[in-house]
């Protein structure tokens, strides 16, 4: 390339301290994301590919459970990337082509981000989760002094794929939102997702999450087009 409990209910049982233990604030970003119907935010995207180069995005993120998700990116280009619960898709206007992918063979629906959208279970993402009390890492140190920051060690990954996750950091804002992602994998290369003015349980139409291709947009198969490459 780019889930929420009851508010009133949180504010009777805060975010544990940057000090307390993992479990804890594990438990209570899972509280906050897990119920909610729907959700919105502003979000900030940062690749970098490990010799100085990279880009930058923003824009807004919806999500609906289950298992849906948009991205609408403004800045500096308009591109779509929507889950609809069976597809994936990602469009540029600019290009006049649509990319389709089923979710369960896209690697973008497996990164943490998904875990929004469905049942806000870490432990299906982290083998190991710790808190990052103190560190010389800038990248790892919180936006905010008032956030935790989680170091999740991710399920699955192989030091020789270079499409693995390495770790993943989240950030946590003492109301349980998230504030940021960041996602390592090898090559130094690194993916940052900073999200703010989160909203939860709007009445979102069912057209937001799905994609019906303008006049004149082709639509490219992924898995057609990857098997006739082989």
């Amino acid at each position: 390339m780019p889930l929420f409990l009851l508010s009133l209910a949180l504010l009777f049982h805060p975010l544990p301290s940057p000090r307390s233990d993992a479990n804890a604030i594990r438990h209570a970003i899972e509280r906050r994301y897990r119920e909610a119907r729907t959700l919105r935010a502003e979000f900030y995207e940062q690749y970098s590919d490990g010799h100085g180069g990279g880009t930058a995005e923003s824009g807004v993120v919806y999500f609906s459970r289950p298992d849906r998700m948009r991205w609408e990116y403004e800045s500096p280009q308009k591109k779509l990337f929507l889950v609809d619960g069976t597809n994936v898709w990602y469009y540029v206007p600019a290009d006049h082509v649509a990319s389709r992918a089923r979710m369960k063979q896209s690697s973008d629906w497996r990164t943490p981000i998904a875990l929004l959208a469905g049942k806000a279970d870490l432990d299906k993402v982290c083998r190991s989760i710790q808190v990052v009390n103190s560190t010389d890492d800038p990248s790892e140190k919180p936006l905010d002094p008032e956030d935790s920051v989680l170091l999740c060690k991710p399920r699955g990954s192989r030091d020789n794929d270079q499409n693995s996750i390495e770790s993943v950091l989240f950030e946590v804002q003492p109301d349980g939102f998230l504030s940021r992602i960041l996602i390592r994998q090898p090559g130094n290369l690194q993916i940052e997702f900073r999200f703010g003015k989160w909203e939860e349980n709007l009445d979102l139409p069912e057209t937001l999450f799905h994609f019906s291709p303008p006049p004149g947009v082709s639509i490219v198969d992924e898995q057609s087009l990857l098997n006739s490459m082989q």
